[in-house]
């Protein structure tokens, strides 16, 4: 039976209301164990009927049904009616609270930037008063494209973040030049090098002061990437709890360094902040706008996450109140942390020192909490694995979303039938991310993906200034001041000119060529329809 629904298709037809296994065999009876054989299938969404919860499963043969939603949670309420658009095939079910939300943005934000950004911001800026003003300013305007980002998405509540509101605003050439960028570089690029910090911080206790081997940290990474697609493939409510553990435990590591620092001040330990304006040395007496930029970039790369819940929108609850409320609370807290643990650093390292250091969490924890040390590690690699499992869970979504509307191929838009989790999205991110680890390294790949980051974050802001235009009737529960997307928007011409004309680099080039490169992949594939004629017999097996 297993052998011969393998050989199957399954695929939901939006005319009769049901889902077919197409086979040669007789017809199946419930008695024979449905629920485990076709756990292994997967439906698409993209032709399923909008709004049918209850619909059934069809062997074909002499016609014999299975009703949809008798055997546990995972069949029941298949397809969200609620908020969705009516062409719109499977919509995520909403178990996202506002908890739920906060955790995915502060897991997500807190992972490897804290532990990796620090020394990069003051190397680039040369003073530890710009380097904390970098740091503030990194936050708020987090928290403003973050509260912009909360208009969209209370306005278009489908997943997919930037690549939905890119199809509402302009069309749909440049929602899919963002899911070609976002899609084979910037959710892999994130993956991997959040993966190679944990690889990184996991390997250091085991070397003493001789350099982490290469080889070992990437293995580590590779391995961590693995786990993490297991858990996201296999439940939504267990990534989300993995998620809510993760993101509670690495509060509880942060806090052990920012107390740390805050007893290192009270016994007097101040005087690398004293005269914070002062440059570092002769060398790094002034910062030019583009080393402003790239120390934006630096610290932005530690901030990036907040707009990552914006990609799970359809799976949120109540989102016109839990996706702004999640934001307000999450980002602000984020920075907070952020500037302490600055702080911290300086309370025992002087700026020289901090520039010098390989990873400056751990020389901290060798500096103040003795044979405690070893918690630093631990605490890295908590702190990071929550941030890459909510990296691919959001991931996923984006897949899924692109998918959906005929932009990625059909499979990626599969859902698994039991677990309603968009495993093919997520198998894809993963084995791209791979690939990544193997081949890149952290500076590279950050450098990369916050120039090509923000290239599209600016754009979502153009999409939010547009609509207010051309869709000024549609609903917004939550709404920002207009000054807030042109403030954004003008920061992110900033950040993506500024380096460009002062500081060139190959990875800018090689970005743009990329971006430009999904034009010769859209005309054919998405406008002319040819790639179900390529891709369809993919879906087929003999």
């Amino acid at each position: 039976m297993k052998d011969t629904l393998s050989k199957s298709i399954l695929h939901c037809c939006g005319s009769q209301h049901s889902i077919q296994l197409s086979s040669d065999s007789a017809p199946f009876d419930k008695s024979n164990g449905l629920d485990t054989v076709v756990s292994l299938a997967f439906f698409q969404a993209k032709d399923a009927a909008a709004g049918n919860a209850t619909g059934t499963i069809q062997w074909n043969g002499n016609g014999s049904t299975y009703p949809q939603g008798t055997e546990g949670e995972g069949q029941e309420h298949m397809l969200e009616g609620q908020g969705a658009a009516k062409d719109d095939a499977l919509h995520l079910k909403r178990r996202l609270g506002l908890f739920s939300g906060v955790a995915l943005i502060v897991g997500t934000m807190i992972g490897s930037g804290i532990f990796v950004s620090p020394t990069g911001v003051l190397e680039r800026t040369g003073s530890v008063g710009v380097s904390f003003a970098i740091w503030i300013s990194c936050g708020v305007l987090s928290l403003l494209g973050a509260l912009a980002y909360a208009e969209l998405g209370t306005m278009n509540t489908s997943s997919g973040a930037e690549y939905a509101y890119f199809m509402d605003a302009f069309g749909p050439l440049p929602a899919f030049l963002f899911s070609w960028v976002s899609t084979l570089v910037l959710k892999p690029s994130q993956m991997a090098i959040i993966s190679l910090s944990f690889g990184r911080y996991v390997v250091e206790p085991f070397v003493g002061d001789c350099e982490p081997s290469g080889v070992a940290m990437k293995l580590v990474a590779v391995l961590i990437i693995l786990v993490i697609l297991v858990i996201n493939c296999y439940s939504v409510n267990l990534a989300t709890g993995v998620q809510n553990v993760f993101t509670a435990a690495k509060m509880v590591a942060i806090m052990i360094v920012i107390c740390g620092g805050m007893y290192q001040l009270q016994k007097g330990n101040t005087h690398h902040l004293q005269t914070p304006f002062e440059p570092i040395s002769q060398e790094r007496a002034s910062a030019s706008l583009a080393d402003i930029a790239t120390a934006f970039y630096t610290g932005l790369w530690a901030y990036d996450g907040w707009n990552n819940l914006n990609y799970v929108t359809e799976e949120i609850k109540n989102p016109s109140r839990n996706l702004p409320l999640s934001i307000i609370i999450a980002i602000p807290m984020v920075t907070i942390c952020y500037v302490l643990i600055n702080v911290s650093y300086l309370t025992v390292m002087s700026p020289d020192a901090l520039l010098e250091s390989e990873a400056v969490a751990v020389t901290f924890g060798n500096l103040t909490l003795g044979v405690m040390a070893w918690l630093i590690p631990l605490s890295v690699a908590i702190s990071t694995f929550g941030s890459a499992n909510g990296t691919l869970f959001a991931a996923g979504r984006l897949c899924f979303a692109a998918s959906r509307e005929g932009h990625l191929m059909n499979i990626l838009s599969y859902v698994h039938i039991r677990r309603l989790t968009p495993a093919p999205g997520l198998i894809f991110h993963s084995l791209i991310a791979i690939i990544m680890v193997v081949s890149g390294s952290i500076d590279s790949l950050i450098d990369f993906f916050s120039f090509t980051a923000w290239i599209f974050y600016g754009g979502a802001m153009l999409a939010l200034i547009v609509m207010r235009k051309t869709r000024r009737d549609a609903p917004r529960p939550y709404k920002v001041p207009i000054f807030v997307p042109f403030l954004v928007m003008f920061v992110s011409i900033y950040l993506v000119i500024a380096p460009m004309i002062d500081q060139p680099k190959l990875e800018y080039l090689y970005a743009l060529l990329f971006i430009i490169s999904g034009l010769l992949f859209y005309l054919p594939f998405v406008h002319l329809g040819y790639s179900s004629k390529i891709m369809g017999n993919c879906y087929a097996f003999e």
